[in-house]
């Protein structure tokens, strides 16, 4: 196993996550995504009534979350407090939005989990993928989640190469990671925590934590702050 993939080493933050510990029990993050619509539906309906309304089927937001007239909501779907859903937002199914983060004006999310604070706020597409604790997009900034030619994703360390058996799979973005405009995060790419991305990237592969994606071929460590 490339233990730099692996869920732990991309998401340090129990707290900040609905479902951290469900998804503690796989190796890698993309594992959990078959089964993240059953894990909403049976969290959402645990959910205490007086911090959460349901509105729809499958779909459960806290109390303290507006949600514009023109943004729309499929279930399943969790919208944890604090969050903010801003108008033209498409949140199309499977979907955990984590307290205090925010989905953006013609962001679309799907098949994926959002930790607490992270952000997608202009023109993002958010696939079959997982955003860890106050990783941020771009405005433009995409996560590309299936192959040209449909063939399952591989997700590539160095030389290595893991079969992750998905047709779909978007990318795996560690906590406090920076995307920038106009990126595409090719599939299955993996951004390790605190790492950075230049705008208008296209990137594959494996960023590692405390790093920069200037171009490919060209990936620095961060300098001490």
């Amino acid at each position: 196993m490339q233990k730099e993939c692996g869920f732990k080493a991309l998401f340090a933050y129990p707290e900040h996550s609905i479902c951290y510990d469900w998804l503690a029990g796989f190796d890698y993050p993309w594992q959990a995504l078959d089964g993240l619509a059953d894990f909403i539906r049976e969290t959402g309906a645990a959910l205490p009534r007086d911090a959460f309304r349901q509105e729809g089927e499958d779909v459960w937001i806290a109390r303290d979350v507006d949600v514009p007239p023109t943004a729309t909501l499929t279930g399943p779907l969790i919208v944890c407090p604090g969050a903010k859903i801003r108008p033209g937002a498409f949140i199309r199914g499977s979907v955990v939005v984590g307290a205090g983060a925010v989905v953006g004006n013609s962001t679309e999310l799907k098949n994926c989990v959002l930790f607490d604070g992270a952000e997608v706020p202009h023109f993002n597409y958010v696939g079959d993928s997982i955003l860890g604790y106050r990783a941020h997009l771009g405005a433009g900034a995409v996560t590309s989640n299936i192959k040209s030619d449909r063939k399952n994703v591989v997700v590539r360390v160095g030389d290595a190469a893991i079969e992750t058996g998905r047709r779909k799979l978007g990318a795996m973005i560690g906590d406090y990671a920076e995307i920038g405009c106009n990126s595409v995060l090719n599939p299955g790419t993996v951004v390790g925590r605190h790492a950075a991305v230049y705008p208008l990237s296209s990137v594959r592969g494996y960023v590692p934590a405390g790093h920069i994606y200037k171009t490919a071929g060209n990936v620095v460590k961060k300098r001490d702050e």
